[in-house]
This record gives structure tokens, C-alpha cells and sequence, in this order.
């Protein structure tokens, strides 16, 4: 009899053993099971560390230096990224790099979908205009916002003109997916 306890096979946001990725036209749509997500907070008084040599940014803003990246989500307050970080304890990693701040793990909080274009900016933006409220041109890369997606709350992070990450809560991962996925399919028609 097997233990179901010893037994335990990781799963990705979307229920597979492996990340989704599926092309529609120009657009890749790419599951990111990899990356790890913890939120940095600045305490009264705080100056700004620079975790793994980064910068934080500012409002509206996003930056990654190698495998590391932050973005902005409230004043003092920034999500930190770490690409291969996923199955680690990610949050630890940054309290080494910032202890003064208050650090709190999110990577099973959210799921991330990177979307790529193999056609330039325009599908990007063809499937921003499909999807949120907010004129592409306006997001430019390396900005980020949070917004309403359908009846999601999402954090879009505007990598490269060619590039979209997607960043909403893991709970609702299915449903970020079917929409995103129906958008990219009817911009093929």
C-alpha cells in the first residue's frame, strides 16, 4: 500500500505535473510554475534595500536584473520575483538580503502567466485592449499596474514590448487562464 503522505506529487497552479504553455497565432501563452513571489515591506523609518542587487522601483514601475525582479504595489510595499525560485523558500531568501524589512512569502499565493509575442508589440496589445481597461500604449515595458481582468484582480507587468506577464491569484488560476486563452483564440479569427 502506498502512503499517501510520502506520496505527494507537486502540481502547478492549473493541476498539471508540468507548467500549460499553448500558442495561439503570434501569441505564447506560458504557465510560470517557477517562479517564486514574496512581498517586501518597508518598516517606519526604513530606507530601501536593493535584494539581490535590485533597485526598487518606483510607482507603476517594474525591474529585473538576472534572475531577480520587483515590482511596485503600494508605497513601501513591492513583490520581489525570483525565476527557478518556486520550489524554494523564497521569502527566506530575501529576509537574508533585507532584515529590517517585513518579508511574507506569496509564491503559492499566485500563479503567473508569461504571454510572448513572436509578431512584435501589436498582438500584445491587440489582447490588453480585449482584456483590461488600460490603454496599452500607456503600459509601456517595464511598468506595471494592477487591474481588473473580467472579475479578477491581476498585476500586469509589462516585461518587453513583446512581452506580458500576467500575475493573479493561484485560486482563480483556471479561470485566468480560460480568459486569457479565449482572447489570444479570437484575435486569431
Amino acid at each position: 500500500m502506498i502512503d499517501p503522505v510520502t506520496d505527494l506529487t507537486p502540481i502547478c497552479a492549473l493541476g498539471g505535473t508540468v507548467a500549460r504553455i499553448e500558442t495561439f497565432g503570434g501569441l505564447t501563452i506560458k504557465e510560470d510554475s517557477e517562479l517564486g513571489l514574496a512581498s517586501l515591506a518597508l518598516r517606519k523609518g526604513q530606507s530601501a534595500p536593493q535584494p539581490f542587487g535590485l533597485t526598487l522601483p518606483d510607482v507603476g514601475q517594474a525591474v529585473s536584473k538576472g534572475s531577480y525582479g520587483a515590482f511596485w504595489t503600494g508605497r513601501d510595499q513591492w513583490m520581489v520575483e525570483g525565476q527557478g525560485q518556486g520550489a524554494t523558500d523564497f521569502a527566506a531568501a530575501i529576509r537574508a538580503e533585507a532584515s529590517d524589512a517585513t518579508v511574507t512569502e506569496q509564491t503559492d499565493g499566485f500563479t503567473a502567466f508569461e504571454i510572448t509575442s513572436a509578431q512584435g508589440a501589436a498582438p500584445i496589445e491587440a489582447l490588453m485592449r480585449k482584456l483590461v481597461n488600460i490603454d496599452p500604449k500607456a503600459l509601456g515595458a517595464g511598468q506595471t499596474t494592477r487591474t481588473g481582468l473580467e472579475h479578477m484582480t491581476v498585476f500586469l507587468i509589462r516585461r518587453a514590448d513583446d512581452r506580458l506577464a500576467v500575475i493573479g491569484m493561484r485560486t482563480l488560476a483556471g479561470s485566468l487562464w480560460h480568459a486569457l486563452a479565449v482572447a489570444a483564440r479570437r484575435l486569431e479569427d
